[in-house]
């Protein structure tokens, strides 16, 4: 019984983060159509960071113990460094398909990191997974003109994301403690990172349009995935294997084609329904062979949570 509740509740946990993270890039197209990227990123991170400071002062805590402060802050940075960079890597030539591709190789640079023994089966639903992530975003791995600084900096948001995700895992910090701290940090990054920005002036790097959809889609970024959606990224770091947690931004892609069909009446190709199926039987290959200690979490947490109530 215990388990069976923490099973539910981990089912929830993912498929709430799955959805809420495929919403992200929908509405970040639609908010970089209405300003540059940067101005878009410090709006996003500000009004996060107004959302956590309303959200510590209602807890009376507004930041981690002091001994998790410095591994607080170095996740912070990583963070940063990460949406930065993955917003220049686009500026630079590197297209989105191309991108998403390469931050693909996070599950498989993850399991070289932290599992001593690889699973055959389970590096194979990666490399598969990788494969169908390559053929739904197809029509972005056009490389047109690719700079090595483009590839650089998009290298770069691969090892941010890596290494700030593995730091989560290893520290205690409750997701609301740590990330009022991060997203403080990833704003000061953004505006330190102005006087960098293409168009040579201040004016041109906050260039944005006042509009409704710039409204709903800074909204939108700024309390559901950067509040919610992170915190539940955090929460299934925590509790779960970090190479099943990584692997599921896989699903990222399908569940925003299917979300663009819906809603917009873009119908996927044949290609990208290939690309969604290995997808699937990659990440069901990798669920199905993890390691014995991602089962042994999930009792624990199912018995934590029978406990508390």
């Amino acid at each position: 019984m215990r388990f069976a509740q923490g099973a539910l509740v981990a089912r929830f946990t993912t498929s709430s983060f799955v959805l809420l993270w495929s919403s992200g890039a929908i509405f970040a197209e639609l908010g970089v159509r209405h300003a540059c990227a940067l101005a878009f990123l410090i709006a996003r991170f500000a009004l996060a960071s107004l959302a956590l400071a309303a959200i510590g002062l209602a807890r009376r805590r507004w930041l981690p113990p002091a001994g998790e402060r410095r591994i607080t802050a170095l996740i912070g940075l990583l963070m940063g460094l990460y949406s930065i960079a993955y917003l220049l890597a686009l500026e630079h030539g590197i297209t989105p398909g191309m991108l998403a591709t390469l931050l693909g190789a996070q599950p498989i640079l993850t399991l070289a990191l932290v599992e001593r023994r690889w699973s055959v089966p389970r590096l194979a639903g990666l490399l598969l997974a990788l494969t169908g992530l390559a053929l739904v975003v197809w029509h972005g791995l056009d490389g047109g003109g690719v700079t090595a600084d483009g590839a650089a900096i998009a290298l770069a948001a691969l090892l941010a994301i890596t290494a700030g995700a593995l730091l989560q895992k290893r520290s205690g910090v409750a997701p609301a403690d740590g990330l009022a701290m991060q997203t403080a940090i990833g704003l000061a990054m953004s505006l330190a990172c102005l006087p960098l920005a293409p168009g040579g002036s201040l004016g041109a790097a906050l260039r944005f349009d006042a509009s409704p959809a710039l409204l709903i889609a800074v909204l939108w970024l700024g309390l559901v995935i950067s509040v919610a959606g992170q915190m539940l990224f955090y929460r299934l770091m925590r509790d779960g294997d970090a190479v099943n947690v990584t692997s599921l931004f896989y699903l990222v892609p399908v569940v925003t084609t299917l979300m663009d069909a819906i809603g917009f009446g873009h119908l996927p190709g044949r290609l990208e329904m290939l690309g969604m199926a290995a997808i699937l039987g990659g990440l069901a290959l990798v669920f199905r062979h993890a390691p014995d200690r991602a089962l042994r979490q999930m009792k624990a947490r199912g018995n934590t949570s029978e406990s508390e109530t």
